[in-house]
């Protein structure tokens, strides 16, 4: 059939690349689309793309345009371009697709029919366990061990690279999950079924969000959810709330890339914007550098956003044209087409700049810490001023209680020959440390070309300084030597120390004994500046009393001055060879020039260097030997990867919904039970049901592993299941991975209990309180319960990812009505409970629950829309899709 939006088909052409095709949002000739943020259009983009009356509706496309109506209303299908797993996620995905071509197989259907229908990207970086550290090679030697110790569940890594379309999988030891988003996989602009389009994303990592910050869409999903849309199922979400984050004014040229990031975050928190859409707009974003933009998008779980979306800009588009040199041609159909659907942002016009909230970019003022405690920030301009009254307080946390007439105090000394004087705020350690915040590359090269500017304008730092340089790694020197920085550093004293923490735990040289003999005389509080995250008072050295956390840049400005009480905006750190004053605005890099070094040394040489280590491969990867059939060798003798029992009566035929008749609860449970409640990811405890089945394998504890590297074996899952240590269960009343086997008075493990119920062909349901599957999504939070038995849940809130993953696993979300719970209803956790459920089911229908006591009581069933209600009746959405290719 006719595509319902054909007619909003355009071609791209230029003389520079060969004629793409895209559908043209600016032919629908719609008001509304104007008034758009640019991420409700990405949306729009992909449902007009999508829109297959099936899926995807020509109601989700009015909806979006409505958007300013709608937001907060509507339910709406997305379809991403991509998916994004890392292994803990990823493998339980491509067990569960192994397994299903297995079933198919059974039924005669060829088995390489099943694949992933979107593009999927698999990162295998959450292996790595520290088995050594302060060895020689440690690195390589724990490397060893995670290649040693996950050597099945990398086999089948690599069979799935080589059995499945659609599927990229990235080997371990390559980089971060995020990081190979950021600097590989991203592309803006996707190229597919004879279309280009916005890339987007979901993704099962936390980080999923730093791409926001690249103008591309995306954010994290539970793994189920992860699945649906590999399986070429669309992402529901109510239309959310778009606030707009309007940034206007000029940054304080003392304020480094950490400051502006951490004042946006404060902003943000205060503005409450938890579960909304954050969009960037105004003429200050053109001062973010993209580094900038993805730290901030990152730190949306610190503001309690969904997405903080910087669209495309000038910015963006250097950035890709540092990165990406080998395809220049792609980059000029990025900026065709994007400036065509209206999507590529331009500050000078302000038609497409809807106001919402505005945060000045001056108002953000640098900071340093101390001079005792970390949280006691102090403005760099009132830094002279709170030394002073710092001198004068009592002893405290920020006093000295030093005499008005003993502040003035100057004590002579000789050094190496030359005599200096020391007073109050003399800086007697002054030490550049990579770590933490300052990692960051800009705050760094910002020290860097901070140094290079004072040798140049001939100041020095004196000797007697105790100066260090610890960069947090060799990257960290590469960069800084590579942009030319480093011998300034060195002219200043900032030498290379090593890698490590030295100078936070008071692993500094000793200062000069003349240096210590002249604080002991005049009992002066000399201080210590540095770029780390630790500065108690005397740890540095027991003789310097003050000890000031500062950016990086900030530590060679005061090692320049000499002292920290001097305000670095009127006074000048120090005179040139022609006797001039020399001011710290003198030689401070703009941003512009950190943001060139950063874009065009930095970033593009770590972009080139991870390409290079993506086209290798590690060699063990590359060795390792993986089947080449179609089907997967399941050993049955592995603990990590079995083929689970998801499919294992897969008809062609789709079963009416049965009633539940006379289930007990397994589970009477409270208020806010988490995903780790349910389904724990850490450590596999020696006592618990999964190490018991592992012993009967001959496994020693040692070889257990964590339940997250075991999520390719149902058995272990399965039994891992509720086995949380902190669960409270009503039927028990203590705490503990144990519940009440109702009809013998046992109590037993929770898998003990549950597979007794399954043997007696008893169903089972749990009832909760509210918010019930809160926190990490987790995908074995559903699966684990519905293969215990477990066909309904009963609670009076349910988190929405946790909701979506119990219905995509054909259990049923029942809430009580509002006002009602279980203590009110007066039920105890031993009844049995049969619930009613009709052979036409819609969403959110009111069904009736029976209570063998003679009560009875109303829930509303929760299955937001039809998709819901057709993946419950087929089981869950894996029997969905794969009943969908036996048809």
């Amino acid at each position: 059939t006719e595509h319902p939006f054909c007619h909003l088909i355009d071609t791209l052409r230029s003389e520079q690349y060969e004629e793409r095709r895209y559908f043209n949002l600016q032919k629908l000739s719609d008001v509304r689309y104007e008034k758009l943020p640019f991420c409700m259009r990405v949306l729009l983009e992909s449902a007009i793309r999508k829109c297959d009356g099936l899926y995807i509706k020509t109601d989700d496309v009015s909806s979006i345009l409505d958007w300013q109506t709608q937001q907060n209303q509507a339910e709406v299908a997305f379809s991403p371009a991509r998916v994004l797993l890392q292994d803990f996620t990823g493998i339980p995905a491509m067990v569960d697709l192994a397994a299903m071509r297995d079933a198919l197989a059974k039924q005669g259907v060829d088995p390489n029919l099943v694949n992933p229908r979107c593009p999927t990207d698999l990162i295998v970086d959450h292996s790595l366990q520290i088995d050594y550290s302060k060895w020689p090679e440690t690195m390589i030697r724990n490397q060893e061990m995670e290649l040693i110790r996950n050597k099945e569940r990398l086999q089948f890594f690599k069979w799935c690279s080589k059995a499945f379309k659609n599927i990229n999988v990235v080997p371990p030891d390559i980089n971060a999950v995020h990081q190979v988003n950021l600097e590989y996989l991203c592309q803006v602009v996707q190229e597919g079924e004879g279309f280009i389009y916005p890339d987007s994303v979901v993704g099962t990592d936390s980080h999923t969000t730093m791409i926001n910050g690249l103008g591309i869409l995306g954010w994290g999903v539970g793994g189920i959810e992860s699945e649906a849309v590999m399986l070429g199922q669309p992402v529901s979400l109510t239309l959310p709330q778009v606030v707009g984050c309007k940034l206007v004014g000029t940054i304080n040229p003392l304020a480094t890339s950490i400051d502006i990031v951490l004042g946006i975050t404060k902003h943000l928190r205060q503005a409450g914007i938890g579960g909304k859409f954050v969009e960037f707009f105004g003429p200050g974003v053109q001062q973010l550098s993209t580094p900038d933009r993805t730290t901030i998008a990152n730190m949306c779980p610190e503001y309690n956003a969904t997405v903080s979306f910087f669209p495309v800009d000038d910015v963006t588009l250097q950035h890709f044209k540092n990165t990406s040199t080998d395809h220049p041609e792609k980059l000029v159909v990025l900026e065709d087409y994007l400036k065509a659907i209206k999507l590529f942002r331009s500050y000078g016009d302000q038609s497409d700049e809807p106001q919402y909230s505005e945060m000045n970019l001056s108002s953000i003022v640098p900071h340093v810490s101390g001079p005792k405690r970390p949280q006691d920030r102090v403005a760099v301009t009132c830094m002279k001023e709170d030394f002073i009254n710092c001198l004068n307080e009592k002893v405290g946390f920020k006093g000295f209680h030093i005499s008005k007439e003993k502040q003035a105090t100057q004590v002579p000394f000789l050094h190496k020959g030359a005599e200096y004087n020391l007073a109050h705020g003399s800086v007697v350690i002054a030490a550049v440390i990579s770590c933490t915040n300052n990692c960051n590359p800009s705050v760094m090269l910002a020290a860097g070309l901070l140094a290079k500017k004072a040798v140049e304008a001939g100041l020095t730092v004196k000797p007697y300084i105790r100066t260090n340089l610890v960069p947090g790694s060799g990257t960290v020197t590469h960069y800084l030597n590579t942009s030319g920085v480093l011998p300034y550093l060195r002219k200043l004293g900032f030498e290379v120390v090593g890698y490590g923490c030295a100078t936070c735990v008071g692993n500094t040289a000793p200062l000069p004994e003349s240096v210590v003999d002249a604080i002991k005389q005049g009992d002066l509080v000399a201080c210590g500046v540095l770029s780390g995250n630790r500065h108690l008072e005397g740890r540095l050295c027991d003789c310097v009393r003050a000890n000031y956390l500062a950016s990086p840049p900030l530590v060679v400005a005061y090692a320049i001055a000499g002292t920290v009480s001097i305000n670095l905006e009127t006074e000048p750190l120090g005179v040139n060879l022609e006797g001039k004053d020399v001011y710290l605005r003198d030689i401070w890099p703009s941003k512009e020039e950190v943001n060139h070094t950063e874009e065009n040394i930095v970033i593009a040489s770590m972009f080139k260097e991870l390409r290079s280590r993506m086209e290798k491969g590690s060699t063990f990867w590359n060795r390792l030997e993986s089947a080449e059939s179609a089907l997967f060798p399941w050993d049955p003798k592995s603990t990590y990867i079995r083929c689970p029992s998801f499919f294992s009566k897969l008809s062609k035929e789709v079963c009416t919904p049965q009633s539940i008749e006379g289930a007990y609860p397994l589970l009477f449970l409270g208020d806010k039970v988490t995903t780790d409640h349910i389904s724990p990811a850490g450590s596999i405890a020696r006592v618990s049901a999964a190490a018991k089945y592992l012993q009967s394998k001959r496994l020693t504890p040692r070889e257990f592993n964590s339940y997250g590297a075991r999520r390719g074996n149902d058995d272990v899952m399965t039994r891992g299941t509720f086995a949380s240590i902190k669960l409270q269960n009503r039927l028990i009343g203590k705490t503990g991975p144990k519940t009440l086997h109702i009809p013998s008075g046992q109590m037993l493990d929770v898998f003990e209990a549950a597979e007794r119920y399954q043997r007696d062909g008893v169903p089972l349901i749990i009832l909760a309180g509210k918010e019930y599957g809160s926190g990490s999504s987790r995908d074995w939070a559903a699966k684990g319960p519905y293969l215990m038995g477990v066909r309904a849940v009963i609670a009076e809130s349910f988190e929405k990812i946790h909701r979506n993953h119990l219905v995509g696993m054909g259990i049923a979300p029942l809430q009580f009505l509002p006002g009602q719970n279980a203590d009110s209803l007066e039920l105890y956790g031993k009844e049995r409970f049969t619930i009613n459920l009709p052979q036409e089911l819609t969403p959110r229908q009111q069904l009736t629950v029976k209570v063998d006591t003679g009560k009875s009581f109303s829930v509303t069933a929760l299955f937001e829309n039809d998709m819901d209600v057709a993946f419950f009746r087929h089981g869950g959405i894996l029997k969905y899709v794969a009943r969908s290719l036996l048809l």
